[in-house]
């Protein structure tokens, strides 16, 4: 939920309807941009109640402004997914659902979720994509602050270093080689960072999926 990630979707969303759509066509986007320091720390605390309330209330803010369709601009925060969906009326684009089905479209059982140190130790991601008869592997343990850091020390600000870039193909390979089939890039900054000349597995690249899908949605 930086302001790199909500520039990527709005980026991808207008490339989107461009391409589809032709001429001067561009997305009819409601945007609500929360300040990232702020949920951070309401993250860091498992604060989740006001995490939910903050993006209840920037979805109901959407909403209002005529958005029929809502979507996360992130994988972190969908911990609370059920409880925005639940609070209102449009309807939620669940990112786990979206990049299941694109795994599943290519034959695979097996992949690998790389992310926040967050999102790759709690199980709310995890889970959902395994409810999709996906088995899902996350890197060791003593690669999730290296990581961590690569995000948000470097990414977040625009800082796209090939130092860092190495380090988390090396990750991905250590998946490769304990079975994974591909590779979901869970975190919009890191497809900043990893390509798929970077990788001999298939990469998966969530908000791409995901705005996909939503113009799937919106322009259907």
């Amino acid at each position: 939920m930086s302001w790199e990630s909500s520039l990527e979707y709005y980026r991808l969303l207008n490339l989107g309807v461009e391409e589809r759509l032709g001429g001067l066509h561009s997305a009819k986007t409601v945007l609500s941009s929360v300040e990232f320091a702020e949920l951070t720390e309401l993250q860091r605390a498992e604060r989740w109640d006001d995490v939910a309330q903050m993006l209840v209330s920037a979805s109901h803010g959407v909403a209002a402004g005529g958005a029929d369709l809502l979507v996360l601009c992130t994988t972190a925060f969908h911990i609370v997914a059920d409880r925005v969906e639940a609070a209102v009326e449009i309807p939620l684009l669940h990112l786990a659902d979206v990049v299941a089905d694109a795994v599943k479209e290519q034959g695979l059982a097996t992949v690998a979720l790389l992310g926040t140190a967050f999102t790759m130790s709690r199980p709310f991601f995890r889970e959902r994509l395994e409810s999709h008869d996906l088995r899902v592997l996350v890197p060791d343990e003593r690669h999730h602050q290296e990581i961590d850091e690569i995000i948000y020390g470097e990414l977040v600000h625009g800082r796209v270093l090939d130092r860092s870039r190495k380090t988390v193909v090396s990750v991905i390979e250590e998946l490769w080689d304990a079975g994974a089939q591909g590779v979901i890039l869970g975190c919009t900054e890191l497809e900043m960072l990893v390509k798929q000349a970077d990788s001999e597995l298939p990469v998966f690249f969530g908000t791409s999926l995901h705005v996909q899908a939503a113009l799937d949605r919106a322009l259907a």
